[in-house]
């Protein structure tokens, strides 16, 4: 217990000094987010404590494609050439990420052919491996709700693979194993001919065949209809790792209260963006969104996916353009009156409660054999 408190207290200084003296000045540049100064008792000063405890679990981030169109950048370092490295991770207390291996609408939109598809996806695939090997003080390949906590208490950012694109299945489940086995642990089947306007009876395969496996479905980018079926055929918890509220901005990758309530009856997780086109330009939007999560899906259903990884250009809301900002949404919730206990579910607990029910209905399975 006192190595965890150490590297609690560690977690906190690293976060003042780095954020105090390493950070550039002024807006919008490429280190870590200039924050006030936290005044003792302030609700930016308890964010930061509250996240050195139960740190953020970050569904989305896209670095592994940027990193494979420009593999100079070294994120051990603070990068003015993209918004995510390891040190800006650190200073907004994210303790676990996901890193997406999707493509970019133009970049699938390219890889038409289904082995077109497969091959830039393993390409993907390696370039997330070699982040773990480059930088094992500061990431750990994670595969299971336990490796999560246990990265934690030793200092590393839990890093899990996923998602990759549906479309990479075509007719077999072969596919699908192969990916498990290198490591992923979700798969979007938005663009998927089998969950396209309805989910097919491949697609209910898909489902059972990912509950067998313990990995996570994720409903980003589907219909409501399909999201729906989706949430209705998975006997696991599903999740949307980056999305905002529809009611509140009708922007197409925004989930309707539908979906919020199918998530809801699934036990799932809706993961917030800061894509500033899904939520508006400002923190004070994002926290909006978050909230309205929260009231129509439950606080045992909401999370963040921010959607960092990218170079500099990205439209991004005021106050989180990198992840070091995550102290002044953590900061702003507290100020309209959340608990601790409920923040600690939105940045940590969540999204550790799903991965280890997804993993109970893998065992529960485990006398089924593959298809």
């Amino acid at each position: 217990m006192a190595d965890l408190q150490d590297e609690q207290n560690a977690a906190y200084t690293a976060h003042t000094a780095y954020t105090a003296d390493t950070a550039p000045a002024g807006p919008g540049s490429a280190g870590a987010e200039d924050l006030p100064a936290a005044v003792p008792g302030s609700a930016l000063e308890r964010a930061v404590a509250l996240l050195s405890v139960h740190p953020v679990a970050d569904g989305h981030n896209t670095l592994v494609w940027t990193l494979r169109q420009s593999p100079y950048h070294d994120i051990d370092t603070p990068d003015s050439g993209v918004d995510t490295d390891i040190p800006r991770l650190r200073a907004g207390g994210v303790g676990a990420q996901f890193w997406s291996l999707l493509l970019p609408r133009e970049a699938a939109a390219a890889a038409a052919a289904a082995d077109q598809m497969v091959s830039d996806t393993l390409e993907q695939i390696d370039v997330a491996l070699t982040l773990m090997r480059l930088y094992p003080d500061g990431l750990c390949l994670a595969l299971t709700a336990d490796d999560m906590a246990d990265a934690r208490n030793r200092g590393r950012i839990a890093s899990f693979l996923g998602p990759v694109s549906g479309r990479t299945l075509t007719d077999s489940l072969g596919a699908l194993r192969a990916f498990h086995a290198l490591g992923v642990r979700v798969l979007a089947p938005a663009g998927a001919p089998w969950a396209h306007h309805d989910l097919t009876p491949f697609g209910h395969e898909v489902v059972r065949e990912m509950n067998r496996l313990a990995m996570l479905v994720d409903l980003t980018g589907c219909t409501p209809e399909v999201a729906c079926q989706l949430a209705g055929a998975s006997k696991a918890p599903v999740i949307v790792s980056h999305t905002a509220a529809a009611a509140l901005n009708p922007h197409p990758g925004n989930v309707t209260d539908e979906v919020l309530l199918a998530l809801r009856a699934a036990n799932g997780l809706a993961m917030v963006t800061f894509d500033a086109e899904q939520t508006g330009d400002s923190l004070h939007a994002v926290a909006d969104h978050v909230e309205h999560v929260r009231a129509v899906a439950g606080p045992h259903c909401v999370g963040l996916g921010a959607t960092f990884g990218s170079e500099q250009g990205t439209p991004r809301p005021a106050g989180l353009t990198d992840p070091s900002g995550y102290p002044r949404l953590i900061a702003e919730l507290l100020e309209r009156g959340w608990s601790e206990t409920d923040l600690a579910l939105l940045t940590w607990d969540n999204a550790q409660r799903v991965l280890r029910d997804v993993e109970f209905t893998a065992r529960a399975a485990q006398h089924r054999r593959p298809a």
